[in-house]
């Protein structure tokens, strides 16, 4: 009988010969596709780039605090209408 790899061979040459008027605008499609990708993958590489080279410390906006969140509630500002800790 017939084994995996001749199958797979013989559905695809059915699929192109069903599918021949289809198959110009997939392929223009997919290729399309493949630039857009490519497009938006080295946009996302110069964006790291540039965002690697400014500054790396963290911006501190006025008006702000910093409070720190461990298990003692410290630094937290107390709720409304509760007594201020000693």
């Amino acid at each position: 009988m017939f084994g995996l790899s001749e199958l797979a061979i013989i559905l695809v040459v059915v699929i192109a010969a069903l599918a021949a008027k289809k198959l110009p605008d997939l392929a223009r499609s997919a290729g399309k596709s493949a630039r857009i990708l490519k497009a938006e993958a080295r946009g996302t590489k110069e964006e790291d780039r540039a965002g690697a080279d400014e500054n790396t410390t963290p911006r501190v906006i006025r008006g702000e605090t910093v409070t720190r969140h461990d298990n003692t509630g410290a630094g937290r500002p107390p709720a409304p209408g509760s007594a201020p800790r000693p």
